[in-house]
């Protein structure tokens, strides 16, 4: 039923109602009984009538126009295409978690990398500038001058197969499937940071025991060549095979020991560079001298700059965890306390160290932690 029909029956049933109602004449005259009468059969006029019948008209062809109805649909489509591209990242997340979290995991990954080959380039620029002397770094810029390198030969392989066409399809799901492999801290969670920590470093104390038995056996050519510090060194092997550590005084006691044969880098025989380089996490191939003593000076201006920078007590938790990860300690469930008093007897003993007495900073984490309660832990 249209409008105008239906206001015409409400005007209709108005009217019959006006007719039935009575009508008092008294004190009124004929005339004015009638303009009365007229006036209630007739309120609206014809043109009045027609008037609101073409204005309704009007509306209702403006309203439902071609052009105005084109203009509703359109706005009203695109305000529900932008309010679904909006929530797009819900509605993938949704219907595919495990693909949106691999997805986010490499773009925060590749972020994170990106800034730190940033920052290398700096760094690169700044030790360049000074004749390669790393006094002029952070221990941070250090930590990063070291490692990043290693990082971008690790990840290379995949960044550069992800750039061929659909390979990214099977090399993202592989090496979310196998990070620690394929991939680095960049990419790993903070779980997985800590996990892979422990494993790495597990790794490297199994060459603790070798290591030291490589010392051990050359006692007897520090013996024959009439050493004099030959009793303080084998008191503090002693020391170290009946489960206790030298104090970093005592160490330091015996560090020309480490300056000439047999204890010495360049006096060191080939299987024991071999377990010293496993213990450093260095590739133990060609040049291992090299490597190790480049080691050896990084770690050494590391701990430089922690001097510079206020010393030990002043690093926070994680970077207290990071540095005893480095230095060979397995700082899991570690008080702060307990990690300041053993860093801080690393330092002491790290800061006297210099291109002659290079081997003994390399032989550190035996002196150390060769019994530390948490190594055996891990280990066993």
């Amino acid at each position: 039923m249209s409008l105008t029909l239906l206001r015409t029956l409400c005007r209709q049933q108005q009217h019959v109602l006006q007719l039935w109602q009575p009508v008092s004449f008294a004190g009124t005259s004929p005339i004015r009984s009638a303009i009365r009468f007229q006036s209630t059969t007739g309120g609206d006029s014809p043109n009045q009538d027609s008037n609101d019948k073409q204005s309704t008209k009007e509306r209702l062809a403006i309203k439902y126009s071609r052009e105005n109805v084109k203009r509703n649909v359109q706005g009203y489509v695109f305000s529900r295409f932008f309010d679904y591209v909006k929530n797009y990242d819900k509605v993938i997340e949704k219907k595919f978690p495990s693909a949106v979290h691999v997805y986010r995991v490499f773009l925060v990954g590749v972020r994170d990398f990106f800034n730190d080959m940033k920052k290398l380039v700096k760094i690169t620029k700044i030790v360049y500038s000074h004749d390669n002397d790393l006094r002029c770094l952070t221990r941070k810029e250090i930590e990063l001058y070291y490692q990043m390198p290693r990082d971008m030969k690790k990840v290379a392989p995949v960044l550069l197969i992800s750039a061929l066409p659909f390979a990214n399809y099977v090399i993202f799901p592989l090496a979310y499937m196998y990070p620690r492999t394929l991939l680095t801290s960049h990419f790993w969670s903070v779980q997985q940071k800590v996990d892979f920590a422990q494993i790495d470093l597990r790794n490297r104390l199994l060459y603790n025991r070798r290591v030291f038995r490589c010392m051990q056996s050359k006692l007897d050519a520090l013996k024959k060549s009439n050493d004099p510090a030959y009793e303080k060194f084998s008191y503090i092997l002693g020391l170290l095979g009946s489960g206790l550590h030298p104090t970093s005084e005592e160490i330091l006691d015996v560090s020309e020991v480490f300056q000439r044969p047999p204890f010495n880098l360049n006096s060191l025989s080939s299987s024991h560079l071999k377990y010293l380089c496993r213990l450093h996490d260095i590739h133990a191939g060609l040049l291992r001298r090299f490597r190790l003593s480049e080691r050896a000076y990084v770690v050494h201006h590391m701990d430089m700059a922690i001097k510079r920078e206020g010393g030990v007590h002043n690093m926070p938790i994680e970077s207290l965890k990071h540095a005893c990860y480095i230095r060979g300690l397995n700082a899991n469930n570690l008080s702060a306390e307990s990690m300041i008093d053993w860093l801080q007897e690393w330092v002491k003993v790290s800061l006297v160290v210099d291109e002659d007495s290079i081997s003994m900073l390399l032989h550190l984490p035996i002196l150390l932690t060769y019994n530390h309660t948490n190594n055996w832990i891990l280990i066993h």
